[in-house]
This record gives structure tokens, C-alpha cells and sequence, in this order.
């Protein structure tokens, strides 16, 4: 009887392979699902030679903020399986 890995090492040990429904996990434990970004500004007709509103800005920041929160989150669970190192 043979095994076939889904994740493996090529041969020479320079690139790793993750085959159809293999998984990269931390002692058995696959990281949680990361939602997709959802971006909310619409700054549609908006004239670029004035200032924007402040409720604009606003929808802005929270973006930016929606924006910071899922890259932690990928590189949280990047470190997590050993992919990147732990600051």
C-alpha cells in the first residue's frame, strides 16, 4: 500500500506543493476563514478639486480600518502555521 502526501517538498527540497484538498495547519488546526473586504466608499461625482465631506472621510477610515483588520488577521494566521516568523 503507498501514500500520497497532498502537501510535500519537491524533490531537492526548494518548493512546496500543496495539492487539491491538502491544507497547511499548526499542530492539525487550519486557521479560521478571513471574510472578504468589503469596501463601503462611494465617492462617485465627487468634485476632486474640493474637500470632501466629512461623512466621505468617515466611510474612509472605516474602510482603511476594515482594510487593517483582515491583513492582521492573514498575517496572524500566516505566522500561525509557521509561514512567517512571529514579530
Amino acid at each position: 500500500m503507498s501514500y500520497n502526501a497532498k502537501v510535500y517538498m519537491k524533490q531537492g527540497g526548494d518548493e512546496l506543493v500543496v495539492d487539491t484538498g491538502g491544507k497547511i495547519t499548526a499542530a492539525g488546526t487550519q486557521a479560521d476563514h478571513i471574510a472578504d473586504v468589503a469596501i463601503t466608499t462611494d465617492l462617485t461625482g465627487v468634485d476632486t478639486g474640493t474637500d470632501m465631506t466629512a461623512a466621505q472621510a468617515a466611510t474612509i477610515v472605516a474602510d482603511l480600518n476594515s482594510i487593517k483588520t483582515k491583513m492582521n488577521a492573514i498575517l496572524a494566521a500566516l505566522e500561525g502555521v509557521g509561514i512567517l516568523k512571529t514579530s
